[in-house]
């Protein structure tokens, strides 16, 4: 009631705890996230439970878990302005995810991009995998969340929750889901990885030593990426779209969205600079001052896990007051009892 007299939309945003926590994720999404979480009404899940689809390390899976909780927090999100939890300690979205699966057409799923993607390269697919866009399905709708951020690769996904929602809400001739829309940003950082600048910085690929910033790397080491980025060779600091100078556009792009300069305000800083050693030096000397506190706060957080497990918990409190009685609805709308 209150969010509607508020008259902010919901906004569902999930990470998976796998890979390290790079300066594309922070530059291309929580950053933003971080800005916006004003405007609207933001749950934003870590979704441990999706990680079980391909075999986990235990004790690596807490860890990853309870550092990446650590780090949105870290980067700026508050639990006093939004809802922070881990996807596992919300049992509503496990009991929720059987009766959509009751809902679901095999063939849906069976049409997903990533499914068959990753199936062709397992010798064994495990029921989980290709099962999971059921659970994300209603990790998005058990909030009545109106906007989704995905990247394009998620984007079906979303979809997927759209068909779904769509489904129910037909079946029992019911407005009772609303029918998310996916959300692609435009105002986040397309960040490219520092050894090969035609592809995105991404979290599966951290662990290959120069081709990520990971948040968590020590001064050294983040200079020691920049300095091995890749360039060309005609020495020339310009903003260009030919395809050899794709590194330096891809420094230049992190600059400009660390600082927040126009195009011209970050040539001008580098007016000076004598070749491309000078601009690696300068755009490492910025994320370094930009990632400093941000890791100084993850080390607070994460050497206070009474802290962090009291803030986690308070985050699923305020996940399960919403998705709880939603699943419970849906139970009695589908011929259930519902203990009282």
């Amino acid at each position: 009631m209150l969010i509607k007299l508020m008259n902010k939309e919901r906004v569902f945003s999930g990470i998976q705890p796998s890979g390290e926590f790079t300066l594309g994720n922070y530059l291309g999404a929580t950053r933003n996230w971080v800005r916006d979480q004003d405007k609207k009404i933001n749950y934003f899940c870590i979704v441990d439970l999706h990680s079980l689809t391909v075999p986990q390390d235990p004790e690596e899976l807490r860890h990853q878990t309870r550092s990446l909780a650590a780090m949105l927090m870290a980067c700026g999100l508050t639990p006093e302005k939004s809802t922070i939890f881990i996807q596992s300690h919300v049992k509503a979205h496990t009991e929720g995810c059987w009766l959509l699966n009751t809902i679901t057409p095999l063939g849906w799923l069976q049409r997903m991009t990533q499914f068959k993607d990753k199936a062709a390269k397992q010798e064994s697919i495990l029921t989980g995998l290709l099962d999971y866009p059921v659970l994300m399905a209603g990790d998005i709708i058990f909030y009545d969340a109106d906007e989704v951020p995905v990247g394009d690769d998620q984007k079906q996904h979303v979809e997927l929750a759209r068909d779904i929602a769509q489904a129910f809400n037909h079946r029992y001739e019911e407005e009772f889901f609303v029918v998310p829309k996916p959300v692609i940003p435009t105002a986040g950082a397309r960040v490219m990885g520092l050894d090969d600048p035609t592809r995105k910085m991404s979290k599966s690929y951290a662990h290959i030593r120069g081709h990520a910033v990971r948040i968590l790397d020590e001064d050294k080491e983040i200079m020691r990426s920049f300095k091995k980025a890749v360039t060309d060779s005609d020495n020339e600091i310009v903003f260009s779209d030919d395809p050899a100078k794709a590194g330096v556009r891809n420094l230049l792009g992190i600059y400009q969205a660390i600082t927040g300069k126009d195009n011209e305000g970050v040539l001008a800083d580098f007016a000076d600079a004598r070749g491309y050693g000078d601009l690696k030096v300068r755009v490492g000397e910025a994320v370094i001052n930009e990632v400093a506190p941000i890791r100084e706060r993850h080390k607070e957080l994460m050497n206070d896990p009474a802290e962090l497990d009291r803030l986690l918990a308070q985050g699923a409190a305020q996940a399960e007051a919403v998705s709880q009685p939603k699943v419970d609805q849906m139970k009695e709308i589908m011929g259930l009892i519902v203990p009282k």
